[in-house]
């Protein structure tokens, strides 16, 4: 057996000027939720009714009724089976989806994904290999929303 010296670290003083903050110490939350929230239903979940909201939907499980969270995102994921109407800011879709969408962004069902409803969106994408049944109605911003808007941002410029 080798016989090893080790040898002992000599000791350092904390600079008390510099400040440490535990790992497991997080900060303050406040009442409404930052950018990137996001909840989960796993795939052991059933859920029955009415989701609604202000922050982004994974979906891997079950859910029969409505999802409206219309400033955020509901990915359906692989393993998820939605019965329900969906009202989003962007929705993708991995799983299955039985149910009219309406997004106020963007509509993606991705390859393995599959809708049977109707779509009312201003952008679409719909990969290779999707399975969608249904109608799609792409709508742009009015003629009169977008000068309106353009009216409020030369209002602040002055």
């Amino acid at each position: 057996m080798l016989d090893q010296r080790v040898d002992a670290v000599p000791y350092s003083v904390p600079d008390p000027t510099r400040q440490l903050r535990p790992s497991n110490v997080s900060e303050p939350s406040s009442s409404t939720p930052s950018v990137g929230d996001r909840s989960t239903i796993g795939k052991s979940l059933v859920i029955k009714g009415e989701i609604t909201g202000s922050e982004s939907l994974h979906i891997e499980g079950t859910v029969e009724g409505s999802v409206s969270l219309p400033d955020d995102r509901v990915t359906v994921g692989r393993n998820g089976r939605v019965s329900a109407n969906i009202a989003a800011r962007e929705i993708v879709v991995l799983g299955e989806v039985v149910g009219s969408c309406e997004a106020s962004d963007h509509f993606d069902i991705r390859s393995k994904g599959s809708l049977c409803g109707d779509i009312v969106v201003s952008r679409i994408s719909v990969e290779d290999g999707a399975f969608l049944t249904g109608s799609i109605d792409i709508r742009r911003e009015s003629p009169i929303e977008a000068v309106e808007e353009e009216q409020v941002e030369f209002s602040h410029v002055n």
